[in-house]
């Protein structure tokens, strides 16, 4: 209540006029304006005026309760609350929504990180305030965070837009290189990485289980006819910015990096937190892609001071175009693997996100880091360290990878490594 009475004065003091911030909302064919309110929270915005890009249908239960409909996944918003429900999943914002003359707004978050994790083919650009709609096909449905078996399991009939047909071998015409792919088994050594899970059950390190994952994967994409390097084959630490240098000097066409996602303990119930996600290069604007980036990126600490990098003002500009260069084929990259995940994994899909790791800014290629579950949830940190479900994800990982590179075959007409 006393958000919606604050957005309403300062809507008020705004005048008639126009309102006194906007953002983009934009794909192939059009572009729409979406005026901001501003709050002592911060803007805030109306769900129901990114309908002429996205399918959204806002409806009003009750007083207390909306609901958003967002390309078939269905959140619960409860005006003065912070949290916003998927199926039995909460997601958290930073600011409560609020209703104004029976309109809906919530925070500027809603759009940067809820919206692109329930419906791909979405990045959201801060600089420019734009949320860009660059995929003209539909792939992501609802996230099945309802469904708590997290014991391996393939699934009976995959949501649309899943593709569970197998992976086939590229198809190269005579003479073509074949294809490099840099598998990154993340943290190793004296960085374990996460650990986990809550409570009760078998404890397990994240470098063991990427470990496994990422051979699984290597050996996947072998046999689908991809060249392979790894990282490290082994129990040892690779200093973050060595990885991308590693990728850079076997001449790689994709770089792809393991690791395990772990719950924030300040979390309301952190232990029950579940799902996938994979990450491109960009920069961090949502609290929960921070969460991760700073979780991940700790791996710094135990670099020795030789190892780390010094600050080098054009070295940064350099790196920063080489990778702009490679932002859209990561994101597409990201977005198939998402979608070949959300055919198996038993966990919710919680989409494709930005962030700024360190282990992807030294790879001059399309890069992306996969969080293939929770370690931190019982059932999930089961399904990750079993061999069954181990193998499922390598599958998924190396089916979209494989499938990402016929794409690029086909747009670069089999040319020779870039």
């Amino acid at each position: 209540m006393i958000a919606s009475v604050l957005l309403a004065a300062q809507l008020a003091a705004a005048g008639p006029g126009p309102r006194p911030d906007a953002i983009v909302a934009k794909d192939a064919q059009r572009s729409v304006r979406v005026a901001l309110a501003p709050s002592a929270a911060g803007p805030m915005l109306r769900p129901a005026a990114l309908a002429p890009i996205l399918e959204v249908v806002v409806v009003r239960r009750s007083a207390e309760e909306w609901t958003v409909r967002l390309d078939g996944a269905l959140l619960v918003v409860r005006p003065g609350s912070r949290f916003l429900r998927q199926a039995d999943t909460l997601i958290q914002l930073t600011a409560a929504p609020a209703v104004l003359r029976g309109e809906l707004y919530v925070p500027l978050q809603f759009l940067a990180d809820v919206v692109p994790a329930v419906r791909g083919g979405l990045i959201w650009d801060p600089a420019r305030r734009e949320l860009r709609k660059f995929s003209p096909t539909r792939t992501n449905t609802v996230a099945r965070a309802g469904e708590a078996s997290a014991e391996p399991r393939r699934a009976p009939a995959a949501s649309p837009g899943a593709d569970v047909r197998p992976a086939a071998p590229i198809a190269r015409r005579p003479g073509a290189q074949r294809r490099r792919v840099v598998v990154d088994a993340g943290h190793g050594g004296p960085d374990r990485g996460m650990s986990g899970p809550i409570g009760a059950g078998p404890r397990i390190f994240e470098k063991d289980i990427t470990l496994q994952v990422a051979r699984r994967v290597g050996a996947r994409l072998e046999a689908l006819g991809v060249d392979v390097v790894f990282t490290r084959q082994r129990d040892t630490l690779i200093a973050l910015s060595d990885r991308g240098r590693i990728a850079n000097d076997a001449n790689g066409d994709l770089f792809i990096s393991i690791h395990v996602n772990a719950a924030n303990p300040n979390w309301k119930s952190p232990g029950a937190a579940r799902g996938f996600e994979t990450y491109f290069l960009a920069e961090a604007k949502t609290e929960d892609a921070r969460r991760v980036e700073r979780m991940e990126n700790e791996a710094v600490q135990y670099e020795t001071a030789a190892e780390t990098a010094k600050g080098d003002p054009l070295g940064f500009i350099v790196a920063d175009m080489l990778q702009n260069e490679h932002l859209r084929e990561s994101s597409e990259l990201a977005e198939l693997i998402q979608r070949r995940l959300r055919a198996t994994h038993p966990g919710p899909d919680r989409g494709v996100k930005q962030a700024g790791f360190r282990v992807l800014v030294t790879a001059f290629m399309p890069a992306v880091l996969v969080e293939i579950g929770f370690g931190t949830n019982p059932a999930e940190a089961r399904y990750i360290a079993s061999e069954a479900g181990q193998q499922e994800l390598a599958e998924a990982v190396a089916a979209a990878t494989v499938e990402y590179l016929a794409r690029y075959e086909r747009r670069v007409g089999g040319d020779a490594r870039r």
